[in-house]
């Protein structure tokens, strides 16, 4: 509910920014065009606020953005961090009071279908269509457009309406990552592939005499279900995920998802299954995978470098592999994670260019083949991936190559693509609460998600009597 309110009140605030905005020529060249300059010995600050305040994130953010400022003197990007996604909303929230946003702000992909339907006092949308203001050319202020080589799976999520709206950049999916000294010491001979693996697998890891704690783990997240219903070809919401018109009724108690969380509670039934008893728990998770005490773990690929790069430390083999499916139904593909980069409406033109100047510079292919070594986000251009490939470094490191791998194996369909949902977040948590009840006490799933589905469906309600039109 929070955040439903915060996305209202958006709306609210944007009135004050419209009043003391700084609007100018919102004009942008098309194809071969003229970008626009600033008068001489003039600097222009362009501030970026991402959701990344650990050391090597930010770190690599701000050296970019350094580096982007040694080649653009007449610019100065600046990076501002915040601990989660969640507050930078809230802070984007009190600056659009202020009448001092950024001009860059870094939302996560469920937050596409609020991003979009947020406006001013007169209607104008409070972010600007990045293909919109790219115009057709192919580079700006020198550097490079990259928007033509993103990756297929980032493509298909984040292109709305034929237009990107925002300018890809940290992108993930759900893995798997197994200890394979665990895994060799059970006989398990495969990584398993399906659910009924990951029940053989189990079964042989936890009749071990030095058996561990658990078998396997993942955080109680929304995002692990929604991946699952992307794998089974079963959409979320009607109008095609909300793909060919705005979503407006939730399907939360699909047979699709009873399968799932069936499955789910059978594992925790049997004790292979570790649930750390906190909702949304990516560190405790990954802890007790990597005091092994669990074979395996369900995660975000998003930090396959450290994890792998933890495992060796602690002195076992970490070895990356798709996230199982239900193997009963046809596998569809697995969805993406992660944020983009969304662009202010209302920039003048000089800092329209500069903002997306930096937002390419930033995801050209050197770049985003560095934050894919340093992070384990896919590389979100065919160009980077294929310049880790020349390089060799997908042979050093296998396991960074799966995320890519099995995005690129996912359909184009609407259930694979993933859902565009107004109050996306609050029905997240509608989920999350709903696994926990079955998982802490023992309800019973196909009754949990009915009143699930209810709650969300009074969400989606509520918010597209605000926004939909």
């Amino acid at each position: 509910m929070r955040y439903k309110s915060w996305f209202a009140l958006f709306v609210v605030f944007a009135l004050m920014f419209a009043a003391c905005g700084d609007s100018t020529d919102e004009t942008t060249p098309d194809d071969g065009g003229t970008d626009a300059t600033a008068a001489p010995g003039t600097v222009t600050t362009i501030d970026i606020w991402i959701a990344f305040a650990d050391g090597p994130r930010l770190n690599y953010t701000e050296a970019r953005a350094d580096e982007f400022n040694a080649a653009h003197s007449d610019y100065n990007v600046v990076v501002t961090a915040f601990d989660s996604y969640n507050t930078v909303f809230e802070q984007a929230q009190l600056a659009l009071e202020g009448g001092n946003p950024p001009e860059i702000i870094h939302f996560f992909e469920a937050a596409t279908q609020e991003a979009l339907d947020t406006v001013d006092a007169d209607g104008n949308p409070i972010f600007k269509s990045v293909t919109e203001a790219i115009g057709g050319r192919t580079e700006i202020l020198g550097e490079p457009v990259i928007l033509d080589d993103v990756v297929s799976a980032a493509r298909n999520y984040y292109t709305v309406d034929g237009e990107f709206y925002s300018m890809p950049w940290n992108t993930s999916s759900a893995i798997m990552f197994v200890n394979q000294d665990i895994l060799d010491a059970a006989g398990v001979g495969e990584i398993p592939k399906t659910w009924a693996d990951v029940d053989a697998a189990c079964e042989k890891i936890m009749a071990m005499a030095d058996a561990p704690k658990g078998c396997i783990t993942w955080p109680n997240h929304s995002w692990f279900v929604e991946q699952t219903l992307g794998q089974e070809g079963v959409l979320l919401a009607n109008n095609d995920n909300g793909r060919s018109g705005r979503a407006t009724e939730v399907d939360l108690d699909s047979q699709g998802m009873i399968d799932y969380f069936e499955w789910w509670k059978s594992l925790d039934d049997l004790g292979y299954y570790i649930y750390t008893g906190v909702q949304r728990d990516w560190d405790g998770t990954n802890t007790a995978f990597q005091a092994q005490e669990v074979g395996m773990l369900i995660y975000s690929s998003s930090d396959t470098t450290v994890i792998t790069e933890t495992g060796t430390e602690n002195g076992f083999n970490v070895v990356a592999a798709p996230m199982p499916y239900n193997g009963d139904m046809p596998y569809e593909g697995n969805l993406i994670g992660g944020a983009t980069l969304w662009l202010r409406n209302g920039l003048d033109s000089v800092t329209e260019d500069g903002a997306l100047a930096f937002m390419n510079f930033f995801s050209n292919p050197a770049n985003a083949a560095e934050w894919h070594k340093i992070t384990g986000y896919i590389p979100i251009t065919e160009a980077a991936v294929q310049l880790l490939k020349d390089e060799g470094f997908y042979d050093e490191s296998p396991n960074s190559l799966v995320a890519s791998d099995q995005l690129a194996a996912a359909a184009d369909t609407p259930a694979a693509r993933g859902a565009l949902l107004g109050n996306f977040v609050a029905i997240r948590d509608v989920i999350t609460a709903a696994a926990e009840d079955m998982l802490v006490n023992d309800i019973d799933p196909k009754q949990r998600l009915a009143e699930a589905d209810a709650e969300a469906q009074q969400l989606l309600d509520e918010y597209n009597s605000l926004f939909g039109g």
